[in-house]
């Protein structure tokens, strides 16, 4: 729900500022959505007897670096709709948006198995190449016997299982006698 919310809201920024101005206010909701994960800051942001006007001063306050009247505005309109808890959610969308718009994601590669740095770039520019984006990916070691990549903004995952293969050459061998 919050996020049909707030793709409503992304859209209203886009239309206000331009893609670099857009990546300055994606900075800011990132780090407002990173105080939401500070329980203390999410019981004032929740409390009912903290006004709109005190809570609107904390996150103007939080906003006052980029100094723009379109963001304050915006900041304004949160407040007095009651939807300061979609800042997390506008926060994400944005950073979808200004990678959509960059065409660069990010990807997650898991494997029980080691892989430095450099496999990890070549892996990268080599789907980069294919699906014509710029691609970083991060190595995270867990359980998962065999290699995966997962690249969620673009809904692309490639994996290659061992217990999986070892299946598929079994049942090849099968059918083959």
């Amino acid at each position: 729900m919050e996020e049909m919310i707030a793709k409503r809201y992304v859209k209203a920024l886009k239309n206000a500022f331009n893609v670099s101005e857009l990546a300055e206010v994606g900075v800011v909701f990132n780090a407002l959505a990173g105080e939401f994960k500070n329980p203390k800051f999410s019981q004032i942001m929740g409390n009912p007897n903290v006004t709109k006007n005190q809570k609107l001063a904390i996150l103007l306050d939080a906003t006052k670096a980029v100094e723009s009247k379109e963001l304050n505005n915006f900041i304004h309109l949160l407040v007095e709709e009651h939807r300061i808890n979609v800042i997390p959610a506008i926060s994400q969308i944005i950073e979808k948006e200004i990678a959509k718009i960059n065409n660069t994601y990010s990807g997650i590669v898991y494997s029980n198995g080691d892989i430095d740095s450099a496999t990890l770039s070549e892996l990268g520019s080599g789907i980069s190449k294919k699906i014509n984006s710029n691609i970083t990916l991060k190595f995270i070691k867990n359980d998962f016997d065999g290699v995966k990549m997962k690249i969620e903004d673009l809904g692309l995952e490639i994996d290659f299982s061992k217990s999986r293969i070892n299946t598929q050459i079994i049942e090849h061998i099968l059918k083959a006698i």
